[in-house]
């Protein structure tokens, strides 16, 4: 069934609240960073934002319908999404307590130019060369930004890039998980084991540090909300319109993140991001534009259209 225009301009509205969540809890963290291990915030995040998930499948009209089954086929992989999620968080984390907000988020949008790597071993798609020319654009544009060899480089500006990475093989092991699985299911699998698995890092590691003070217990809680708000409301978005629709305004995050960054901890890295942020935004809205050309395509020939 096609969305109706203002149900699809209700889904962007609500992928860019998400936007503003996820960047709410990545200020949060780089606030928490000097006082608490990543391990720690990853646990925090992930124990909180179960209640936002446990909500959406309660709330879940597939869920009810099909039984409320817990159990599914692929558990073993879904609990494997789940510590892919608490590496990308490890990695992500450590980034914002070492770079420039505005860095460490702009540099993890290569995550776009990964699934499209990614998704020819995994999945055996056909990338074509207008978007393997995309991937190459905006991996040019993380080179800039990393800058490797000169005198302003950092092996923490690669956490980011890493993080990316991880956070597209969670995006792309989705696609794995069988069809009749509500989403909102997947879900709880990855926070759930994702919160299992920072758990046992942080007591494995340096341990639970006391939390010290009532407004740090605060903005801990404010984190582990925002993040499973923001989840939520993604969930909800690509669940209203086709992925798509959605793609191009996710790189409002890069202007957002800049502006956040300055507005709270004075941070300006213009130097560090243009105009290599230019060019993985452009590299991640030509493969947007590639797939709408071949959804396109592939709806005039299922109605027996020219193409």
């Amino acid at each position: 069934m096609t969305p109706s225009q203002d149900q699809v301009w209700r889904a962007i509205g609500i992928s860019l609240i998400a936007l503003v969540c996820f960047d709410i809890m990545g200020l949060v963290i780089k606030h928490l960073s000097p006082r608490y291990a990543a391990s720690e915030l990853s646990a925090y995040r992930n124990l909180l934002g179960l209640i936002p998930s446990a909500l959406v499948l309660a709330l879940s009209r597939e869920w009810h319908a099909g039984g409320r089954k817990l159990l599914i086929r692929q558990w073993p992989l879904a609990l494997l999404r789940g510590a892919m999620v608490t590496l990308a968080q490890l990695s992500f984390y450590l980034a914002l307590g070492k770079i420039a907000f505005a860095t460490a988020t702009t540099i993890s949008y290569s995550n776009a130019l990964f699934i499209t790597a990614i998704s020819v071993p995994l999945l055996g798609e056909k990338v074509g060369w207008i978007r393997w020319s995309a991937v190459l654009i905006g991996f040019a544009g993380v080179v800039l930004i990393v800058n490797p060899g000169s005198d302003t480089f950092t092996v923490e500006a690669l956490l980011p890039l890493a993080a990316a990475f991880l956070y597209a093989l969670v995006a792309t092991t989705a696609r794995l998980i069988d069809r009749d699985v509500p989403s909102p299911l997947v879900n709880v699998y990855s926070q759930s084991s994702a919160a299992v698995f920072a758990v046992l890092i942080t007591l494995s590691t340096s341990g639970f540090s006391p939390v010290a003070s009532t407004a740090d217990a605060a903005w801990i809680f404010t984190m582990g909300i925002a993040g499973g708000i923001a989840v939520l409301c993604l969930i909800t978005a690509f669940r209203m319109t086709e992925p798509t629709n959605l793609a191009p305004f996710t790189y409002f995050g890069i202007p957002l993140a800049f502006l956040l960054g300055w507005l709270v901890f004075g941070e300006a890295p213009w130097a560090d991001l243009f105009p290599g942020a230019f060019l993985i935004a452009a590299g991640g809205l030509m493969i947007v534009w590639r797939e709408r050309r071949l959804k396109r395509r592939e709806e005039e020939l299922s109605r027996g259209r020219p193409v």
